[in-house]
Order: structure tokens, then sequence, then C-alpha cells
């Protein structure tokens, strides 16, 4: 009897300390969530030659290398759109447009004519995100 008793104390207590299906089901991580660098950030899009929006460029000769460098760069990449207008006429003197993923991207402007102001503007736009773009403008005249 005290056997069976034992015996049955034991059976009640490993049914009572089981691991049965008490626990919640684990759940999933959350999906990863890749935020886009903005191009439009202080910094985000610099050309290593602009004199800013108020100064005029000067160039010797009849080119200009340029270099568009980003600080960081989307997933998809960017188009880099470059355009070279005569101030005097609105007639558009050089074009460019370079699809890259690279942080930087170097471009020769080519077509100025010495004593002629001109306008550039780079627009460099994300391919995943339209909406994300930077535009530079400056003023350039060769001498």
């Amino acid at each position: 009897m005290k056997y069976n008793c034992l015996i049955l104390v034991l059976c009640i207590g490993f049914i009572a300390c089981s691991k049965g299906g008490d626990s919640p089901a684990p759940t999933p991580p959350p999906p990863v969530v890749v935020v886009e660098p903005s191009l439009t950030a202080t910094g985000g899009v610099v050309i290593d030659i602009d004199p800013g929006t108020n100064n005029i460029y000067a160039v010797v000769g009849t080119s200009q290398r340029i270099e568009v460098k980003l600080a960081a760069i989307p997933v998809s990449g960017v188009n880099i759109d470059t355009k070279l207008i005569k101030v005097s006429d609105n007639t558009t003197a050089f074009t460019s447009s370079i699809s890259s993923t690279s942080l930087t991207n170097p471009l020769t402007v080519t077509g100025l004519v010495p004593g002629v102001l001109y306008n550039l503007s780079v627009v460099v736009t994300s391919k995943t995100t339209a909406s994300n773009t930077k535009t530079v403008e400056f003023k350039m005249a060769a001498k």
C-alpha cells in the first residue's frame, strides 16, 4: 500500500510538472525596415566646385571637371542629370545623364565659350523614391 501511494504521488508530480501547451506560441520577429538616405539633407549632395548661389565659378579653358559627392546612396542608386544653360538666351550648351551606385561621381562639363555666363544645374534623384531629389545650381564662366 505504501508503494502504491508513493507511485501515485510520483505520477501526479510528473503530470503536474509537464511543460504542455500552456506557453504562448513564439511570435516571428518584425521585418527589417530599411530607411532610404535623404539626398535633401545638409551635405547629402555636394558638388566639389560649387561656389555658392551668389558667386560665379571661373573656368580656365572650355571644359571643367566636377565631382558629385553623395553622403549616402539609396540601395537602388541615383540618376544624375547635369545641364549647362547660357544665361543670355537660355540655350542648352551641355547635358549629361548618368545612372550611378557610387558615392563619388566624376563628370566633365564641356562646350564652355570664353566670356559667356552659364548656369549649371545638377539634379540628383533616387531611383527608389522620385521625391528624394536634390538640385544644386550655380553660375560659371570660362576665361
